[in-house]
């Protein structure tokens, strides 16, 4: 082989390694393509923006994996069918510690509320107060609101909402039905509904506190991560640089997007 040859195959197998590596260097996200205020194909939810944030600071592209989280099996079938299945290398916002991935540190805690209409004045500032008894709860199915609802023996005469399993409805269903008074307060996740709070200033959000007042613990304020494959401690490791690194920046974005943030007593 000429000197002119080696040449040209040493060019191209560098050229091919470059390739390789610049595809390598993307942040493979699985995300909902249509669940706002989460995430959406356009970048719309504060998820992306989450998303857009770490792979920039890693110096990354951004690729996506769509897919539904409210199909059949819900946000573990999710998993399964993206993050489990290589499609992808991270999901935003999961509760931290969950058993279904790897989870970073936390970037952020929030809770679930009660909203209702400030015109009512509710003195509601637990799941035992009494006047929950008196009034049309409405809660979002398959969540820690449905359960405390349970346990109290008010699950018959409430109202549920399965947005989180109906990928045709949006959260704004349920602050609908509390404005056509459907129902008179409603028990849901904060970051699911303070986008849409924001353009209905006559509702009110109080936090649910934490209790012990039945038994065993009731948790209602849950801190969010990052998920990766169980295994990828590697990619565990990096992100969670990011998140020490960029929360100004991280808390930016969720405060920009309606989430209110919570650290429980």
């Amino acid at each position: 082989m000429t000197v002119k040859a080696i040449a040209v195959v040493l060019a191209a197998a560098s050229m091919s390694a470059t390739m390789l590596s610049a595809e390598a260097a993307a942040l493979r996200v699985c995300a909902d393509p249509d669940y706002l205020p989460y995430s959406n194909r356009a970048g719309e939810g504060f998820e992306n923006k989450i998303a857009e944030a770490a792979a920039r600071a890693l110096g990354e592209t951004l690729e996506y994996t769509w897919a539904s989280t409210r199909g059949p099996g819900g946000f573990p079938e999710f998993l399964a069918r993206t993050l489990d299945a290589n499609e992808c290398d991270v999901v935003m916002n999961i509760p931290y510690g969950s058993r279904e991935a790897l989870t970073t540190q936390p970037y952020y805690v929030s809770s679930y509320v009660f909203v209702f209409k400030k015109v009512k004045n509710y003195d509601i500032r637990s799941m035992d107060s009494e006047i929950l008894k008196r009034i049309k709860v409405g809660f979002e199915s398959d969540t820690p609101a449905e359960d405390g609802l349970k346990i109290r023996g008010l699950l018959l005469d409430a109202v549920a909402f399965d947005v989180g399993s109906n990928s045709a409805e949006s959260p704004v269903v349920m602050l609908d039905a509390l404005q056509n008074e459907r129902i008179d307060v409603l028990i849901t996740w904060q970051p699911a509904i303070g986008i849409f709070l924001e353009r209905r200033s006559d509702l009110e959000a109080v936090v649910v506190p934490n209790a012990r007042t039945r038994g065993s613990p009731e948790q209602y304020a849950f801190p969010m991560s990052m998920g990766v494959r169980q295994g990828n401690e590697s990619l565990q490791k990096r992100l969670e640089e990011v998140i020490v690194k960029h929360q100004a920046e991280l808390t930016s974005i969720l405060t920009q997007h309606g989430v209110r943030l919570y650290t429980p007593q």
